[in-house]
């Protein structure tokens, strides 16, 4: 919000322009079929393993709906994204379960040996665990020093040092997802920590969208520096990461 402005007594609060467009990506986001689908498998998946762990085994699959592995930029997910999430899961054999004829998917569900290892292990993102489990080629992430393990998580990951004059997506999907893993450890309020997630999730997107936009990429990059630069963050992980980002940003 712009600093002009005060929640307090009667005065009032306007978005920004970057507020509005984050708030404006967001819907575009929401209304993007590819990523609805992708969150339905990706939270289902997450929710049996939780689950399994909790000693529970074949739940309702659709009690996941009461849960916020259901929500997808702050939009509940439908019965039948669900349901087709967890046919899917059940064809790939992530999962096992109990079907009916009235259901694409297993009713009752719970996940198997396959389905943990891509939780555990890419951080249930089945493109990654689809495209890395079947032999896909080595990917090179490139750094500008890296002293700490940023490819947490990561298969087939050659770090080398390098400097990014355009748009590399195949970098900027690893930077992004090793953004997203280092979110909860470096030390960012759990809101912010929250939206650094989020910005990092969408720079991930856009990086594997079919032709990237440099104007979305660098203003959510810059936004992911001011948080790596804030006062809040420190250390190694944090200084890895923002040289990271000032390499792959477009024009840099």
């Amino acid at each position: 919000m712009d600093d002009r402005f005060s929640t307090m007594g009667q005065a009032t609060a306007n978005l920004t322009p970057i507020g509005t467009g984050w708030v404006e990506e967001r819907r575009r986001r929401r209304d993007n079929p590819a990523a609805r689908v992708a969150a339905a498998r990706s939270g289902i998946l997450t929710w049996l393993w939780h689950r399994k762990h909790d000693g529970i085994h074949m739940p309702v699959v659709a009690d996941v709906l009461d849960t916020p592995y259901s929500l997808f930029e702050g939009s509940r997910l439908t019965d039948g994204e669900i349901d087709r999430a967890a046919a899917y899961l059940q064809a790939k054999e992530l999962i096992k379960g109990v079907n009916i004829a009235q259901t694409d998917g297993p009713v009752r569900a719970e996940i198997t040996a396959e389905g943990e290892n891509c939780v555990e292990n890419y951080d249930a993102d089945l493109a990654a665990y689809e495209r890395r489990n079947h032999g896909g080629a080595t990917t090179n992430f490139h750094i500008g020093t890296n002293t700490g393990n940023i490819a947490a998580n990561s298969r087939e990951v050659t770090q080398t040092a390098t400097t990014n004059q355009g748009i590399d997506p195949s970098e900027l999907v690893l930077i992004a997802r090793s953004l997203r893993q280092a979110a909860p450890v470096l030390g960012l309020p759990e809101s912010d920590a929250e939206e650094f997630a989020e910005i990092a999730t969408r720079i991930e997107n856009e990086a594997s969208a079919g032709n990237p936009d440099p104007g979305r990429i660098r203003r959510w990059g810059n936004t992911i520096l001011d948080f790596l630069n804030s006062p809040a963050v420190s250390g190694a992980l944090a200084q890895t990461l923002s040289t990271a980002v000032q390499a792959a940003l477009p024009g840099n």
